[in-house]
């Protein structure tokens, strides 16, 4: 908010603070029934950051639901930590850092993608995607395309951008496949 909306950090604090009750009595508690959160944390990529200009996301995802598989890097199931800035993605300080593994969340199995950084070139975005499985694209590049499409949008260079892309194709195969599964028993 601070970088693309111009607020204060207090002003964002003050609001943050005066939505905290109802948050936890609502929103938070949803959590642990929720398939897929996306997490919003401060980067680990800038010691001691007051900016608050990077970010930090994790997509925490649910194992063994019915109709969904996680998105996972590399080698699904393993611990990874990865950070691909070099001759095939541009990274201006502080750069990206990707990790994936397997965890737990309130009280949860779950797999937990997570990005901390910016991309400096969306384009490039391709390339983090070509390491990326079960995103539920129906072609090589969606996701870079849907990313390029809203690249004005806040989030955009981000991992809220980037985690809320996958999670929309991630409902679409899910609506296809519980769909498909009615028709089937329909006919």
């Amino acid at each position: 908010d601070m970088a693309e909306r111009g607020h204060s950090l207090e002003s964002i604090q003050a609001s943050i603070e005066a939505r905290k009750p109802d948050f936890n009595a609502y929103i938070d508690p949803q959590k642990a029934d929720a398939d897929i959160v996306i997490q919003v944390l401060p980067t680990q990529l800038i010691p001691d950051d007051n900016e608050g200009k990077i970010l930090r996301v994790k997509f925490i995802q649910k194992e063994g639901v019915e109709n969904f598989d996680p998105v996972y890097l590399f080698d699904e199931g393993s611990t990874v930590s990865w950070i691909p800035c070099g001759r095939k993605l541009t990274c201006s300080y502080p750069g990206i850092r990707f990790f994936y593994g397997p965890d737990t969340f309130m009280g949860n199995e779950v797999s937990v993608l997570e990005m901390d950084g910016q991309f400096d070139k969306l384009e490039e975005l391709i390339y983090v995607e070509s390491h990326l499985s079960n995103t539920s694209s129906k072609f090589y590049g969606e996701i870079t395309q849907q990313m390029l499409k809203y690249s004005d949008a806040p989030g955009s260079n981000n991992g809220t951008g980037f985690f809320q892309t996958i999670c929309g194709l991630k409902v679409r195969e899910v609506y296809e496949r519980i769909t498909e599964k009615e028709m089937v028993v329909a006919a």
